[in-house]
C-alpha cells in the first residue's frame, strides 16, 4: 500500500509507524497489527514492525473498516484500553471508518497524523479533518514518544526513547550532534543522570 501514499513522504510515514511500534514496545502499550488481504492485495505487514511482536497474531481482514471484522474488534477490546492510538493506510478508509465506530462505542481515539498516509494530501486533511470534527484527537509520533516518557530523568525508559530518536527522527541528528560537541556524558535529563 506505501506505492500508492502521495499525501507523505513515504519513508516519513515508514518511519513513524515504526515509532509507534517501537515506543508501544518499551512502554508495553497492547498492541494490535492488522492488514488487508494480505496474500492476494496488500502483501504482508512491514517486518519491521511485526519482528518486535514476534508472538502477535496479525489480523487478516477483508473489510476495509477494521470494525466490521470481528477479530480486530475483539483484539481491540481484549486489550481492556479505552484509549486507542490508531494508525494506517489509507486515513480516508482504514483509519477514518474504524475511529468513527470506535468513537460511537466511546473510545477516546488518538490519530497520529504523520504515521498514516493516503492517495493525496487532500485525502489524508480531509479525513484527519473528519476525525477530529467527530472528536478524534490528532498526534504526531514523537508527540505520542514524548508523551509516554514526560520526563528525561524516567531513567527505566531514556535510552530506549533515546534509541527511537536517533534511529527515526530529525531529533536524532541533533543527539549525535550533542554527544559529539559535549561528550557522551551529553544528556537532556540534566548532569544528574549523566554521572
Amino acid at each position: 500500500m506505501y506505492q500508492g501514499v502521495q499525501s507523505h513522504d513515504r519513508l516519513v510515514t515508514f518511519n513513524n509507524v515504526q515509532v509507534l511500534a517501537k515506543a508501544a514496545k518499551l512502554f508495553g502499550i497492547p498492541t494490535v497489527i492488522s492488514t488487508i488481504a494480505k496474500d492476494s492485495f496488500s502483501g504482508p505487514f512491514m517486518p519491521e514492525v511485526t519482528n518486535l511482536f514476534p508472538q502477535h497474531v496479525v489480523i487478516d481482514r477483508t473489510a476495509m473498516n477494521g470494525w466490521l471484522d470481528a477479530n480486530f474488534r475483539k483484539a481491540i477490546h481484549d486489550t481492556k484500553r479505552k484509549k486507542v492510538v490508531l494508525a494506517g493506510l489509507w486515513t480516508e478508509v482504514c483509519v477514518l471508518f474504524p475511529t468513527l465506530e470506535m468513537l460511537k462505542e466511546g473510545f477516546e481515539v488518538y490519530i497520529p497524523a504523520d504515521a498514516c498516509g493516503d492517495v493525496s494530501l487532500e485525502a489524508h486533511n480531509r479525513s484527519m479533518d473528519r476525525a477530529v470534527q467527530a472528536g478524534a484527537i490528532p498526534i504526531t509520533s514523537l508527540q505520542y514518544v514524548f508523551e509516554l516518557q514526560q520526563d528525561w530523568a524516567r531513567s527505566e525508559t531514556y535510552e530506549g526513547v533515546m534509541e527511537i530518536l536517533r534511529a527515526h527522527s530529525p531529533y536524532g541528528i541533533q543527539v549525535r550532534f550533542s554527544k559529539w560537541a559535549l561528550g557522551e556524558h551529553a544528556s537532556e535529563a540534566g548532569p544528574k543522570a549523566a554521572e
